[in-house]
C-alpha cells in the first residue's frame, strides 16, 4: 500500500514522513511495555536456559551475521544493515512464537528484559568489531546518538516507569493489556510510511535483495542448527529447546531501524535490508511453527533433562 501510495501521490507523502519517527517512538514505546523489565530479579531462575540463550545470541550468532554478511553484502551500506539487524535479538514476537511453537512462554518472557538490555550495551561493541573503521567514523554521528538517545533510551525509561505505575494497583493492569494490541497496528503505519517515503529507494535496490535473501534465510538455518547443538549441549527439555530456536531466529529489526534512517544519505539501503529481513523472517516464523516442534525438538524423540 506505501508503494501504491507513493506513485500515485508523491506529492502527498511528505506528511508520512513527519510522522515517522513519532510513529517509531510509539511502536518501541509499547513494545518494550511488553518486556518483563521490572522482572529482572526472576530472569535467571534457570541458569542452564538462560546460559544457552546468551551465548547462542551473544557469541555464536554475532560470528554468523559477520560472515554472512562478508559474503552477500559487497556495498557498506547494505552490510551495515546486515549486521545492525541481524546483531540484536528479538524481544516481542518471539514470546508468541515461542507459545504457538510448543514452547514455554515464561523462559521465553524471563529471557527478554536480559537479551534487551545486553543487546544495547554490546551492539557498539560488535560494530566497532565487525565494520571498516573508516564506514564506523562516518556512521557515528551527532543524529545517530540523538536517535538512539530519542528512540530507544527514552522509550525504554518511560516503559520502565509505566509497568512501575501499573504495579502499583491492579486496576491499572488494563491499561498494559491495551498497550498489547498496538504494536502490531503501529508496526503496519510504520512500514506503510517507510515504503510510501522510501519508494526511490526500494524500487532502486532491486538487485541486492537477492543477496540479502541468501543472507537472511541462511541466517535462520543456522540459528535452528544452533538451538539444537546449544540444547543438547547445556541438556535443555523440549520446552526450552522450542522457546532457544525461536530466540535466535527472531531478530530486533524495528529497535534498529530508527539507527538506520538516522545514517547519512548515502545509507539508504540499510534501511531496505533492515525492513527486508523483517519480511523474510516472518516467513521463517511461520515454517519454525511446523519445524521446531514436529523436526527440530519433537517430544517424542527429544532427551534433554525434564522441565522442572
Amino acid at each position: 500500500m506505501g508503494l501504491a501510495l507513493s506513485t500515485a501521490l508523491p506529492g502527498r507523502v511528505g506528511v508520512l514522513e513527519a510522522l515517522l519517527w513519532p510513529l517509531l517512538g510509539a511502536l518501541l514505546y509499547v513494545t518494550f511495555t511488553q518486556v518483563a523489565l521490572t522482572q529482572l530479579h526472576g530472569a535467571w531462575c534457570d541458569t542452564r536456559f538462560m546460559a544457552a540463550a546468551v551465548v547462542g545470541n551473544f557469541l555464536l550468532l554475532p560470528l554468523v551475521a559477520w560472515g554472512l554478511a562478508s559474503l552477500f553484502a559487497a556495498e557498506p551500506a547494505v552490510r551495515l544493515g546486515v549486521l545492525l539487524v541481524l546483531l540484536v535479538p528479538c524481544t516481542d514476537w518471539f514470546i508468541t512464537f515461542s507459545h504457538l511453537g510448543g514452547g514455554r512462554a515464561q523462559y521465553a518472557i524471563a529471557f527478554s528484559p536480559i537479551s534487551l538490555l545486553l543487546q544495547l550495551m554490546l551492539l557498539p561493541f560488535y560494530l566497532w568489531l565487525f565494520l571498516d573503521q573508516n564506514l564506523l567514523v562516518a556512521v557515528v554521528q551527532r543524529e545517530l546518538l540523538m536517535a538512539f538517545a530519542g528512540l530507544i533510551l527514552l522509550p525504554l525509561l518511560l516503559a520502565f516507569l509505566t509497568q512501575k505505575w501499573a504495579r502499583r494497583r491492579r486496576s491499572r493492569a488494563r491499561h498494559m493489556e491495551r498497550l498489547a494490541w498496538l504494536p502490531v497496528p503501529l508496526l503496519a503505519l510504520v512500514v506503510l510510511s517507510i515504503a510510501a517515503t522510501q519508494f526511490g529507494v526500494v524500487t532502486g535496490s532491486l538487485p541486492v535483495l537477492g543477496g540479502l535473501l541468501l543472507a537472511f534465510t541462511g541466517f535462520l538455518i543456522a540459528a535452528a542448527l544452533l538451538a539444537r547443538l546449544l540444547a543438547r549441549v547445556f541438556e535443555l527439555p523440549t520446552a526450552q529447546g522450542r522457546v532457544l530456536a525461536f530466540s535466535l531466529g527472531t531478530r530486533n529489526s524495528f529497535v534498529v531501524l530508527p539507527l538506520a534512517l538516522s545514517l547519512p544519505a548515502s545509507y539508504e539501503l540499510a534501511v531496505v535490508a533492515i525492513v527486508f529481513q523483517s519480511l523474510v523472517e516472518l516467513i521463517g516464523m511461520a515454517i519454525f511453527l511446523w519445524w521446531v516442534p514436529q523436526r527440530l525438538f519433537p517430544a517424542t524423540s527429544w532427551t534433554g533433562r525434564s522441565i522442572p
